[in-house]
């Protein structure tokens, strides 16, 4: 939570006095670097397993505790396009489960990471999908990229999905899911989200549903009701710069610790989709909806294992 709050500025600072020092030749020749790779994250992550496999991503994991359940089996040999849900404040569950190597099936302990990384996705190489602006920040970005982060633009997931044995994760709701971190809410921003449909019937990539419950207990956030001044302040912010600012607050009313709170990945079957290169739109509506259907099956299949009350229902907006 440190690194996702602070890493990105104090990167820039730590340059910054670098060229002030008698290391400022490190911080020119990696300014120099970090130009001439500037469009480098556009071909997708670049998976350290050092920094996959460090150990404190098992006490992360640990912490909520993080658990992960599969549906169904995703064979490799080709590629998929998981679409995740909620968002959250931060993708704990989805980073603890796909970034950091995962843990096995009904919560044994992770594979170790390596080429197939366990976890969620035996035999493939996940990636997830975050805000182009992240990997625009000096040393940040190297940090991203080693941990399987990629930028969520079309360029990059073209590329990533026409490769074999990937898993590329989307969060579908973005930033407009982010402000509606109310725990025990169950609502996915997802009606007029249509876009990763487009990709997956562009490339012929079975589209996967995973929900992670538990996702919006991790974090509290003041109740802000629509109309509100600080509510179109947040939104004019995401219209101007693509992302939201967030008032939250964890454990001990401390921004970086969130509350231990049990989060449960579930990773769903896949729905197979045609390959359109130009897909309607009746056809991407149709796909649409199918997905829709599987993720609200999903949901219905394993609330009740995961402690939500029979009566909630997922609300789609």
């Amino acid at each position: 939570m440190l690194t996702f709050l602070f890493l990105g500025p104090l990167s820039v600072l730590l340059l910054l006095l670098l060229l002030q020092s008698r290391f400022w030749l490190l911080a020119v020749l990696y300014g120099g670097w970090w130009l001439w790779d500037w469009d480098g994250p556009e071909r997708g992550a670049r998976h350290c397993d050092w920094v996959r496999n460090w150990k404190i991503w098992d006490h992360f994991c640990d912490y909520f505790p993080i658990k992960v359940i599969r549906s169904a089996p995703l064979p490799p040999g080709r590629s998929y396009l998981l679409a995740a849900h909620p968002h959250g404040v931060a993708c704990i569950g989805v980073f603890g489960a796909f970034v950091t190597g995962g843990r096995g099936a009904g919560g044994t302990p992770r594979a170790g990471g390596g080429a197939d990384m366990g976890g969620p996705c035996p035999g493939l190489r996940p990636s997830l999908a975050a805000l182009a602006g992240l990997f625009r920040l000096p040393l940040y970005r190297e940090y991203a990229l080693a941990a399987g982060l990629c930028p969520v633009s079309q360029r990059c997931v073209d590329q990533v999905l026409g490769r074999q044995d990937q898993a590329l994760v989307i969060m579908v709701g973005g930033a407009a899911e982010a402000l509606e971190g109310t725990p025990g809410c169950h609502r996915v921003t997802l009606r007029q989200r249509r876009g990763f449909v487009r990709l997956a019937l562009r490339h012929g990539t079975p589209l996967v549903p995973v929900y992670v419950f538990g996702e919006q207990d991790t974090f509290h956030q003041p109740p802000l009701t629509e109309g509100s001044w600080p509510r179109r302040l947040q939104r004019g912010v995401k219209a101007l710069l693509g992302f939201a600012p967030c008032f939250f607050w964890g454990r001990g009313g401390l921004p970086f610790l969130p509350f231990a709170v049990p989060l449960t990945v579930v990773v769903g079957a896949p729905l197979e989709v045609p390959r359109l290169p130009r897909p309607s739109p009746q056809e991407v509506a149709h796909y649409h909806q199918l997905y829709v259907q599987r993720l609200q099956q999903l949901f219905e299949g394993h609330k009740e294992a995961c402690g939500v009350a029979p009566s909630t229902h997922l609300t789609i907006v």
